[in-house]
């Protein structure tokens, strides 16, 4: 197991700086990235208006909030989630339970499909990354369907570490171009784009070190 996951590692940060390949997987990121602002907007008595997926990775999630809070923890949530996410599927790879891999995923490309998602790419994305995800689950090859989701894992917790660092990067440079990082920079008044950027980062890093922990303990 260790082995495979540093296999999967390695190919996930190789194939993610791949032009249109990789990002044709990182999306996956993106897409729980989104999915947690569409989430907490909903639990936060917000509405979610639409999701856009685009080809470079990027998303934008559009939302619609009662409160101040609400949009504060919205735009916190994207990142946090996405990390959380990543840890998650490491903790059921250590415990074996592959099948609720499957359920998570197939249930967050459901409810985007059906709800949330409505640019061309972002549906195009859903429905062959979907359909080649159901094609291989009904070939019944346990083998490759665990190599598989492994790599899935490996590639939501590289990117969630690698989008994180990326924010922290532009909130530097480039402060009011940091999305949620600027968001919340705006929210906030007080607290500036970098501050919130290093708080992605350092996040990301903490479930990633969770996510390691689990596997190389086992």
């Amino acid at each position: 197991m260790k082995t495979q996951v540093i296999i999967g590692l390695v190919i996930a940060l190789l194939l993610t700086q791949m032009p249109v390949v990789g990002k044709y997987f990182a999306i996956l990121n993106t897409m729980i990235h989104e999915s947690g602002h569409s989430l907490m907007a909903l639990i936060t008595g917000g509405e979610v208006r639409r999701i856009s997926l685009f080809p470079n990775t990027a998303g934008t999630t559009l939302t619609g909030h009662t409160s101040w809070v609400g949009h504060f923890f919205t735009s916190i949530a994207g990142y946090v989630f996405a990390s959380f996410f990543g840890f998650l599927f490491f903790y059921l790879i250590s415990k074996g339970q592959y099948k609720w891999m499957i359920y998570i995923l197939l249930a967050f490309l459901s409810i985007n499909l059906v709800f949330w998602v409505r640019n061309v790419y972002g549906l195009f994305w859903i429905v062959t990354f979907g359909a080649g995800f159901i094609f291989l689950l009904r070939s019944g090859n346990q083998a490759v369907i665990q190599y598989v989701l492994v790599f899935f894992a490996c590639l939501i917790l590289v990117e969630s570490v690698t989008s994180a660092f990326e924010i922290m990067w532009i909130s530097f440079f480039s402060p009011m171009q940091a999305g949620d990082a600027a968001n919340l920079s705006r929210a906030t008044k007080i607290i500036p784009a970098p501050i919130w950027g290093v708080a992605f980062f350092v996040q990301s890093l903490y479930f990633a070190s969770l996510a390691m922990r689990r596997v190389f303990t086992i």
